[in-house]
């Protein structure tokens, strides 16, 4: 039986991030799920993951957990693997995607470590099986360790090839009955008009509708994990994980990134 940890219990090494929260520290969400793709934990590296940037992550995850958040992640592997250039390389589209899956489960393994070392109590789900080390994706058993206050990381993606972990994000944020979405995005803050690393003037776009995001063809997240979340009314968050603490300000209401909701706003 576990119990909650005294803050006393905390390491020492963890740093006081009380300063980086929103002003009235009050959550706008009671269950979010956070999307992270694999680059997300490159940092400044060409590939593979940097423990400065996952302990940073981590940090400001506890942070929101702290608020009484219940907070699920969706982790993808393409810092490690992406199956699509495996496949255009000759192989076959299925063993690469199968290869993807195990990449996130290093990644949720790497992320479970550093948050585990701030001093939150997590849990790791596998959508394909490795028993040794992760539970295999149950929807009660996750949504009871939400409820205890566990972070619980979501790998494996949905399981099967040809899905990509967005996709996973926006099937495990409904069956979880998560409120919103948390996307993570590298290098920008939300949705623009075009890809601003290619078209300088491409305009930002702080609110669309979904079907607004499809018929655009932005770049907000794969046209499946997309339709799921219109048709199920789920509101995506759009942000720039550059800075770590858009976390913790979307989740006290702060105005932050793209907001991709059913009305648009």
């Amino acid at each position: 039986m576990e119990h909650p940890r005294d803050p006393a219990s905390v390491p020492a090494s963890v740093p006081d991030l009380s300063e980086d929260a929103s002003p009235d520290g009050h959550a706008k969400f009671g269950r979010i799920l956070l999307k992270l793709s694999g680059e997300a934990l490159m940092g400044d590296l060409e590939y593979g993951a940097d423990p400065d940037r996952i302990r940073a992550i981590a940090e400001h995850v506890k942070l929101v957990a702290d608020r009484g958040v219940e907070v699920a992640i969706v982790v993808g592997g393409g810092n490690i693997y992406r199956g699509l250039s495996g496949a255009a390389a000759g192989m076959d589209r299925a063993t690469g995607d199968y290869m993807g899956m195990l990449a996130t489960v290093l990644n949720a393994l790497a992320l479970q470590d550093a948050l585990e070392k701030t001093g939150a109590i997590t849990r790791v789900q596998s959508a394909i099986t490795i028993s040794e080390v992760a539970e295999p994706y149950i929807r009660r058993r996750a949504m009871r360790h939400l409820e205890h206050g566990r972070v619980v990381i979501f790998a494996g993606g949905t399981g099967n090839p040809f899905f990509t972990t967005d996709t996973a994000a926006a099937l495990r944020a409904l069956e979880i009955h998560a409120e919103v979405i948390l996307m993570a995005k590298n290098g920008v803050e939300g949705v623009y008009s075009a890809d601003p690393r290619k078209v300088p003037d491409a305009e930002f776009i702080p609110a669309i509708s979904h079907r607004e995001a499809i018929e655009q063809q932005l770049q907000v997240m794969d046209v499946t994990a997309l339709s799921l979340c219109m048709d199920n009314n789920l509101p995506i968050h759009v942000f720039n994980m550059d800075d770590e603490r858009n976390i913790d300000r979307i989740v006290c209401g702060e105005s932050v990134g793209t907001v991709v909701a059913s009305d648009g706003r």
